[in-house]
């Protein structure tokens, strides 16, 4: 492989590896600082150990997501030079917001909740999380900004001198018809992440509990689990249906400014109206003829337009408007005057994405069904049935795979999205083959990227670790919630200590 075929894995492996932390983190900052607000309202001893126990979680995760999120930053100097140099005025903007105002935003106030148990009062230190939370969502608005401008770039003008891209609005930006509906998008399927973490990690202790000798106990760790996991299914269930809303609305935008991307979805080759959505399809290997395909007639037309006999250009009309429109203007490769993405990998990313989505809904589903509680039951009588619900081996492989399928459902839409844009490295502006650093050869490309890898692998093996270790040990004891004041010495030492 060329360093331009070596640059586009390295940045594909360290983003998908990356954005396995940021749904989480985004997800699990909400659903700590719910519990950490509720035990103020309510000084309910339980809501503080959920607070802290999965607050413990949180912070396991961001730290690691914060590592790899470095390595993205690097790799526009080292192999997207000519990229780097292109759209660097309008990449600046955004990125510069999110350095230097969200990530300050994140990590200050995550400081003052960790380190503020205690010695900041109560309502004060519970605002403290919430606007960790607020730090990573600006974060991922203005990342997304960025992002977005590659698939509709809005807002610049083109030096014909200096052959860069220069700001002219960055309102314009900020405010791009596919920023406005890929935000709440991304926030809602975070939200579903997030919610199926806790569901689980809740879940798999309600399974594993047994009536012991301190009876009291265990009934009060099986209530203070139950109501995790139904907080995390309820947060899952209502954040699936806005990913549901806001996919719909993104569906149409693409259409409108990608419309290869909405052919290539279906491997619609020829322009149609009322055009289906194909559930499963075989087709040859290089993806371009369809051998077998069942579809809903209709239903990509819907997603496309909003109606059934809506017309979705095929992907051979617009290769042909593409090469009169483009062809002899741009320094491509053979393959990329074709103007087309691979299509069987942009069709499986894409249904691959839906499908894990709808999965991971009816396992939220399903949890509630097996958390529901009898009007007037006992908590040994609630206890036995919930006990008998969970029994099931297949609630064992359920419970496992809950947060890894929004979690998955997330990293294939983003393959989907990128590899959709594709050959554009901004769309209707760069190839990704003219945004490639020309001074870098291919053996250092590979010598970085399984440095990356090898580093990432160590990386995840630390996550995982630490993560399970957490997650086994529960929600424990941490001390007398109603002994935290903040009458405390103010020259004592900042401890942070579960």
């Amino acid at each position: 492989m060329d360093a331009l075929d070596l640059a586009r894995w390295q940045f594909a492996i360290t983003t998908v590896y990356h954005f396995l932390f940021v749904p989480i983190t985004i997800g699990m900052s909400a659903l700590v600082a719910g519990f950490h607000t509720a035990w103020v309202r309510t000084h309910n001893p339980q809501l503080y150990r959920l607070t802290r126990f999965f607050g413990k979680l949180f912070v396991i995760n961001f730290a690691l997501g914060l590592v790899t999120g470095i390595v993205q930053e690097f790799q526009f100097g080292m192999n997207w030079s000519d990229y780097s140099r292109f759209v660097g005025d309008i990449f600046g903007a955004p990125l510069a917001f999110e350095a230097l105002l969200t990530f300050f935003l994140e990590s200050t106030f995550l400081g003052l909740w960790l380190f503020g148990w205690g010695k900041l009062p109560e309502k004060l230190h519970a605002a403290t999380m919430w606007l960790v939370h607020i730090g990573t969502v600006m974060s991922a608005y203005f990342i997304l900004a960025a992002n977005s401008f590659m698939q509709n770039p809005v807002g610049f003008t083109y030096n014909p001198q200096t052959k860069r891209a220069e700001m002219a609005d960055f309102v314009a930006v900020l405010t791009n018809k596919v920023q406005l509906v890929t935000f709440p998008h991304v926030i809602t399927a975070a939200y579903m992440t997030g919610g199926a973490v806790v569901m689980a990690v809740a879940l798999w202790h309600l399974r594993r509990s047994r009536v012991g000798a301190d009876a009291e106990r265990s009934a009060d760790l099986r209530s203070m689990y139950r109501t995790a996991a139904k907080v995390g299914a309820v947060v899952t269930l209502i954040a699936s249906i806005g990913v549901v809303v806001t996919g719909d609305l993104q569906g149409k935008v693409m259409t409108e400014v990608q419309p290869m991307k909405m052919a290539a979805a279906e491997a619609l080759y020829e322009t149609e109206s009322n055009a289906g959505f194909s559930i499963f399809t075989i087709g040859t290997l290089d993806g371009s003829r369809e051998v077998y395909s069942l579809k809903v007639p209709g239903l990509l037309s819907f997603l496309g337009t909003g109606t059934f006999n809506g017309t979705i250009e095929g992907i051979s009309d617009l290769r042909e408007q593409m090469q009169q429109q483009y062809g002899g203007q741009l320094r491509t490769r053979d393959d990329v005057t074709q103007y087309t993405p691979n299509i069987p990998a942009t069709y499986w990313s894409f249904r691959l994405m839906m499908g894990l989505g709808f999965v991971g809904i009816a396992i939220s589903l399903l949890a509630l069904w097996a958390l529901r509680s009898p009007k007037g039951a006992t908590e040994e009588e609630i206890a036995t049935q919930q006990t008998a619900r969970l029994a099931p081996r297949w609630w064992h492989h359920a419970i496992l795979w809950a947060p890894l399928l929004p979690l998955l459902a997330n990293s294939f839409g983003w393959i989907f999205t990128e590899l959709g844009r594709q050959p554009w490295i901004v769309h209707g502006q760069m190839t990704t083959a003219t945004g490639v650093s020309p001074s870098v050869s291919s053996g250092e490309v590979l010598l970085s990227m399984v440095v990356f890898t090898l580093l990432y692998g160590v990386l995840a093996v630390i996550e995982v670790k630490l993560f399970l270790k957490y997650v086994r040990m529960g929600a424990e004891a941490v001390g007398d919630p109603g002994a935290i004041t903040v009458n405390r010495d103010e020259d004592a030492p900042l401890v942070y200590a579960y």
